[in-house]
């Protein structure tokens, strides 16, 4: 079949590679002059800088893809460990360096805390192994068509509910650490799922070992490499990537049931396809692409998760020497944070930040003598009280004086500013770019769907479909696209 994916973005390359090596012919059409969708790149003034994520776990998923295209992923982009993955510094003045390795980190886990956490370091890491496992082939790397499909696994269900999977995830943490510094470092990640620590339930711990046992690794040349690399291997494959190509329409046939026929470039140009795979931010694709046709209910009515404000910047001078490459500096009040955020929807009252250092083990991405900074900021997405256009001054402001206080360097060459806003006008719902949240009624076969069976041949992939938010996930779901397409090809006959 000839298949249209609109968007370079990793899911849709993801797809792209998956479809190449099924036979299809795949065309990619970007609106942008690079490939990375949300992992792009600044390019200024010397320095290279991450604009999207900043975190890369399971890179044998981004593997994964590249295999599919029939390359191997050393030959287009060098992936290296970050030790310590973390540096994680307390309102108390204590620092936590997050390590690799279950002995490394158990190690500094007894220098950090005591024994006993540190022994039950090594029993958390084997429930979240086993969590892991439940959940990868059964509820993750599978595409879902109803509610009814989640109790098809019924091993894997059932050991889950045996391992309290089904618990807040703050109430599990907690059963294995009664050090609240360590329940932090080890629960955060559920902010990555748009929940607090104290409604998420333990399911959402799959993510933390991905980062916390998997480990966590950054690409030679930033994370946008990995899109670069995955764009020029989907090329040699056989896809036809396009840029500065932006999609105005997606084209069906006449009917009630119009299938997919193509793509509208520009307004004026018309590129057939009897399958199209759709990259973009899902409701804001089905509001401009796909007129008169709704989006899912929970795409219009669900709970979105909170967004951040970003401030990336090249700046003179070097980090502090205890600096590692992720920095979270945690704010005093944990769950008063969580509850301004998410559920007042205004600012943290003494927020936790992250900042990443990506030039401090990297060369290349900044001159001599200078650093790279990114500072990221929970906030609330548009559906809070902030008003943006009045506040961000001020709250970047805010933001800027901590990070000088904290000794980070701050004479600035180059930087850019993201808010909700800004999110908003590149194509993210709700100005975020973390999609819906990740609540039990938003997630498996209760998520938007990666097709929709009212417009034949048209597929979807990215965060805001299944299974979700993150590189890793985001790399899955254009592997399940792709399966859906396969499918679909076989209902019509062939390829």
């Amino acid at each position: 079949m000839k298949v249209v994916v609109i968007g370079a973005g990793l899911g849709g390359l993801s797809a792209a590679a998956h479809l190449a090596r099924s036979g299809h012919d795949v065309t990619i059409v970007e609106r942008d002059a690079i490939p990375g969708g949300r992992a792009g790149m600044i390019e200024s003034h010397g320095f290279r800088l991450d604009n999207g994520p900043t975190v890369l776990t399971m890179p044998n998923l981004l593997e994964e893809a590249f295999n599919a295209a029939g390359a191997d992923m050393g030959n287009f982009v060098k992936i290296k460990k970050v030790d310590p993955m973390y540096r994680a510094v307390y309102e108390d003045g204590s620092e936590l360096f997050v390590r690799h390795g279950r002995e490394a980190m158990a190690e500094e886990i007894a220098r950090f805390s005591n024994k006993v956490e540190a022994s039950s370091f090594h029993k958390f890491c084997v429930w979240l192994e086993q969590l892991y496992r439940a959940e990868m082939n059964s509820f993750i790397d599978t595409n879902f068509d109803s509610p009814v499909d989640l109790m098809r696994p019924w091993r894997d269900g059932l050991r889950l509910v045996r391992m309290g999977a089904f618990r807040k995830l703050d109430k599990k943490i907690g059963s294995f650490f009664r050090d609240d510094r360590l329940q932090r470092i080890f629960s955060f990640q559920s902010m990555y799922a748009g929940l607090a620590p104290y409604e998420a339930l333990s399911l959402y711990a799959v993510i933390t070992y991905m980062d916390s046992v998997e480990g966590v690794y950054f690409p030679e040349g930033g994370m946008h490499a990995m899109a670069t690399g995955l764009a020029d291997a989907v090329t040699r494959a056989g896809v036809q990537i396009r840029y500065e190509s932006p999609v105005t329409r997606i084209l069906r046939s006449a009917g009630s049931r119009g299938a997919v026929v193509g793509v509208e470039i520009g307004g004026d140009e018309r590129v057939a396809a009897d399958a199209v795979v759709c990259n973009p931010d899902l409701p804001v694709a089905y509001r401009t692409l796909l007129g008169g046709v709704d989006a899912p209910r929970v795409a219009r009515n669900g709970k979105y998760s909170p967004s951040c404000l970003l401030w990336i910047a090249g700046v003179k001078g070097l980090p502090p020497v205890n600096a590692a490459h992720h920095n979270i500096h945690f704010g005093r009040d944990w769950n008063g944070a969580f509850k301004a955020l998410i559920e007042d929807g205004v600012r943290m009252p003494d927020p936790s930040i992250l900042v990443t250092l990506h030039s401090l083990d990297t060369k290349g991405l900044a001159p001599e003598g200078h650093s790279s900074i990114y500072v990221l900021e929970p906030t609330p997405n548009l559906d809070g009280t902030i008003d943006w256009s009045r506040e961000r001054d001020r709250i970047m402001g805010d933001i800027r004086e901590r990070v000088a206080r904290l000794g980070y360097p701050t004479d600035v060459v180059v930087e850019r500013i993201y808010d909700p806003l800004d999110w908003e006008r590149l194509g993210m719902e709700r100005g975020t770019p973390f999609a819906l949240a990740h609540t039990f009624r938003q997630t498996g076969p209760f998520r938007p769907n990666n097709l929709d069976k009212r417009v034949p041949g048209l597929f979807f992939v990215g965060s805001s479909t299944v299974p979700g938010v993150g590189v890793p996930m985001v790399l899955v779901s254009g592997k399940l696209a792709a399966r859906r397409i396969g499918d679909y090809a076989a209902t019509r006959g062939g390829r």
